[in-house]
């Protein structure tokens, strides 16, 4: 089984996590609940990508290769399907890369679709009969009880930040943008408390303490669910005394229920994401995002941040009602809101959503997704806001919100809001955790930032000195986005400079074609060669992370100027006597 690599992102906090001595956040629940699913007789491996590298040995020692993907890891996708195809080994490919795109994709014999509990033991079935197909799918939505505990001992745990449960699946509302209900449908299942009680004791069993992150969609679509399943995580919590504590994604009408509230909060969860989008609300209802127009959005967030929860938050730019001045909005509604991580990026049409549906309609799909939409400035639809002014005003929110000033005073407003002593008691702090304060104080406050580092910690301790811990991992996350944000921008700019280039290369290559001079074509090689050296020079200064994003452009740009060189070569041989 392979999990491919993801590219360094906003949100995977890769330069965060050498500071606690993780290789990744979180592991792939997938492969490990598909892993489950499989015969008892089955030996099963497990490779991911993201802490450690797929050798061509593994492959080869294999019958057969799992895959599972999302958008954004198509790239390390391709390069594991080629991998096995030189290997002569059979792919299976699922999730949800390849729930939307499997038409497209190449090289891999069967594709196991939706939800493996109904389409994989048909697949093995097949297998084994001599007769498997290359499509398997299944509409029908199995009841969760179905599910296996994951194979939590396939990998191990000390790689990473925070291990991953499923509690339930399905989202009640519609948002047009979003592709979960296409997958698991508007009703949400969910999993008897005693099952993810039992799901804690394998997590707990393999000496794992830390963040437990229920990756449901919606963990409150049905409140009356999660109300009874928090109950059972405060008795088994009280009984372990508290070895983890929670983090998940929920919609704002969370804010409305008190006991919900207080149940989440005596359970150990201390973070959720929630996904705002936008204060705009012509732009709310046009998305379907209605559920957020029946509450004031701000005094929503406070209230959660008042129990003890931290907000996480996400934000689109690029709907059709926005107008220039979103983004000072978005930038002002962030700061009001003291949600420090705040997840912004531009608005993607991802296949099986109301928006791809519509926008192929009405002719203004330019692309596939990318599901980098913080990353990628190329947009795949036609934007009703001219795409430069969306793409610089994009730019601007980003090197605003962070900017380490206005992040951490974010923080510093949060951690006046959460309250000094929790309903819970709160995890002793580790060496861990101890270790990463040393790490952070040594690094921190020798960047170029240093003094608001130092300023921030110092005034967190007069704020709330309980909660020092939380403004450490606070600051330690700053690190992460300020250097990615620098990336970005860098990546952006020298993005900009190589397709300059290479429009110039592509008319001047062109004229001396045309022209049929020998000579004009000496003066072009000896610019093409010029340019490529500087630009090779340039590109392997940049950070790896840069690298990775700007990599297929490169590419392009090494293979443009090869044909250039051979195409002119062989005019300047002809122009000779």
């Amino acid at each position: 089984m392979v999990y491919p690599e993801t590219p360094i992102t906003y949100w995977g906090f890769e330069y965060a996590l050498e500071f606690i001595e993780k290789k990744a956040s979180i592991p792939p629940l997938g492969l490990l609940t598909v892993a489950a699913l499989l015969p008892g007789d089955y030996e099963v491996t497990l490779v991911d990508m993201n802490v450690s590298p797929l050798h061509r040995e593994a492959v080869e020692s294999s019958d057969m290769v799992f895959i599972s993907a999302m958008i954004i890891q198509k790239r390390s996708f391709e390069e594991v399907v080629w991998l096995c195809k030189d290997c002569g080994k059979p792919v299976v490919a699922g999730g949800p890369y390849a729930i939307s795109s499997h038409e497209k994709i190449q090289d891999v014999d069967h594709f196991v679709l939706d939800e493996a509990e109904l389409t994989l033991p048909v697949f093995l079935e097949d297998l084994e009969a001599g007769c498997a197909k290359k499509v398997y799918r299944d509409s029908k939505k199995p009841d969760l009880k179905t599910t296996p505990l994951p194979r939590f001992d396939l990998i191990d745990v000390n790689d990473y930040d925070c291990m991953p449960l499923q509690y339930s699946r399905g989202c009640p509302y519609n948002c047009e943008f979003c592709d979960i209900i296409s997958m698991f449908g508007h009703k949400q299942r969910t999993k008897p408390p005693g099952q993810l009680i039992r799901e804690m004791e394998v997590v707990y069993e393999t000496g794992f303490r830390g963040a437990l992150f229920l990756v449901d969609d919606n963990f409150v679509g049905n409140k009356r669910k999660a109300k009874e399943l928090l109950r059972k995580i405060v008795e088994w919590q009280r009984e372990k005394a508290y070895p983890f504590s929670f983090l998940t994604e929920a919609s704002i009408d969370l804010a409305q229920d008190d006991e919900l509230l207080d149940l989440m909060v005596e359970a150990g969860f201390d973070m959720v994401f929630i996904g705002v989008e936008t204060p705009d609300e012509e732009t709310l209802l046009a998305a379907q995002k209605r559920q957020n127009l029946k509450i004031d959005l701000i005094e929503s967030i406070e209230k959660i941040q008042h129990r003890g929860i931290e907000v996480t938050a996400g934000f689109i730019l690029g709907f059709d009602t926005d107008r220039e001045n979103i983004f000072d909005r978005q930038i002002e509604f962030i700061q009001k809101a003291a949600v420090p991580v705040a997840m912004v990026g531009l608005l993607e049409a991802v296949p099986n959503t109301e928006l791809y549906r519509r926008l192929e309609k009405e002719n203004r799909i330019l692309s596939d997704p990318t599901g980098n939409n913080t990353h990628d400035f190329h947009l795949n639809f036609k934007t009703i806001m001219p795409k430069d002014v969306l793409i610089e005003g994009y730019k601007r929110v980003l090197s605003e919100i962070y900017a380490p000033s206005t992040y951490f005073k974010r923080c510093l407003n949060l951690l006046k809001r959460i309250p000094a002593r929790l309903e819970h008691p709160a995890r002793p702090v580790d060496m861990t955790q101890i270790k990463a304060l040393f790490r952070s104080l040594k690094k921190q406050t020798f960047s170029f930032y240093g003094w608001r580092y130092l300023s921030f910690l110092l005034k967190s301790l007069f704020i709330n000195i309980r909660q020092f811990p939380k403004a450490v991992t606070l600051a330690v996350k700053g690190h992460h986005f300020f250097l990615i944000t620098r990336e970005i921008l860098k990546a952006d700019e020298f993005s900009t400079a190589l397709h300059r280039v290479m429009e110039s290369m592509k008319s001047r290559s062109s004229e001396a074609v045309s022209g049929k001079s020998g000579s004009m074509a000496h003066e072009v090689l000896s610019y093409v060669h010029k340019v490529k050296i500087s630009l090779q020079k340039e590109y392997c200064r940049l950070s790896f992370g840069v690298q990775q994003y700007l990599k297929d452009a490169f590419d392009d740009f090494e293979r443009l100027c090869e044909r250039i060189v051979l195409e002119l070569a062989r005019l300047k041989l002809k122009d000779q006597p």
